[in-house]
């Protein structure tokens, strides 16, 4: 097992180093483009907040989960915005701008859907859930808005040497990336074994589901679809993990959302060497 302290360290640090290298790569205007299309930014965060977390509810129920196994999987559908979708989803050939600009958009608003949707998630599953809407937007500030900050102000007051300083730094991301992902497989195959089959089902359906419907939405253009399915597939485990330790959540939520951290990678890679060939071709 890997020590308790290291992994949320390089969580942290990784997803920092993510958001900083947005924020160098992104030009404002970039984000003003992204908002000439309101209808499609529209669609995007409805699939992203609203679509995602029934399509995962209803998946939840149909195959009858155990109610501990559900209310994780329904915490990480309620919590958008993994900043590390982002890279991913530029990888595959996404639309910079829409995917930057989508991703902090969602961020924001979670400090606000997160809080209310555990508030009617309570009432739904007769419980005692709580949390406090400071800690969520302490925890979307300090990890994806102030490295983005800091990343388009420094572009905007040192261009030429941010743009030089850019591939060091996109380098240095992705061994941070590698190292987190490989903490990440040795420390959570205990509570991924522990959920069992049917939540790793259950996870794999609701994440195709997610994708698919982020494709559906996030046209005409390829290159949002892409951002879309990524994003809609993608969720923040971060928050998650924040709200189930602040309520003392079971172990088998704890499972359940780590479980959805794995299931949905693995369940998005084949959509993303699909797009990452289309968009190469």
């Amino acid at each position: 097992m890997i020590p308790g302290e290291l992994l949320p360290v390089l969580a942290e640090a990784t997803i920092f180093a993510v958001m900083l290298h947005l924020g160098i790569c992104v030009d404002l205007r970039e984000y003003r483009e992204a908002w000439r299309s309101p209808w499609l930014m529209a669609k995007a965060l409805f699939a992203s907040l609203v679509a995602v977390p029934l399509v995962v509810i209803v998946t939840a129920r149909a195959i009858g989960l155990p109610r501990q196994a559900e209310v994780g999987l329904v915490l990480m559908s309620i919590c958008p915005s993994a900043p590390l979708a982002v890279w991913r989803a530029l990888g595959a050939g996404a639309d910079r701008s829409f995917a930057a600009t989508l991703q902090v958009t969602a961020a924001i608003l979670a400090t606000v859907t997160v809080p209310l949707a555990i508030s009617l998630l309570d009432e739904v599953y007769a419980g005692n859930a709580y949390v406090e809407p400071w800690r969520i937007a302490q925890l979307v500030f300090a990890g994806q808005v102030l490295p983005l900050a800091i990343g388009l102000g420094a572009r905007a007051l040192w261009h030429e040497k941010v743009i030089a300083f850019e591939p060091l730094l996109r380098r240095a991301a992705k061994v941070m990336l590698v190292a987190l992902l490989a903490v990440v497989l040795i420390d959570v195959w205990r509570p991924v074994a522990t959920a069992g089959p049917w939540v790793a089902l259950t996870i794999l359906v609701a994440a195709l589901c997610a994708a698919a419907i982020g494709h559906a939405l996030g046209g005409p253009a390829p290159s949002t679809r892409t951002a879309l399915a990524i994003t809609c597939c993608t969720r923040n485990a971060g928050l998650a993990l924040l709200v189930a330790s602040a309520n003392q959540a079971s172990d088998m939520v704890i499972a359940a959302i780590f479980s959805y951290v794995l299931v949905a990678a693995l369940a998005i890679t084949p959509y993303v060497a699909w797009r990452r060939r289309l968009a190469a071709s």
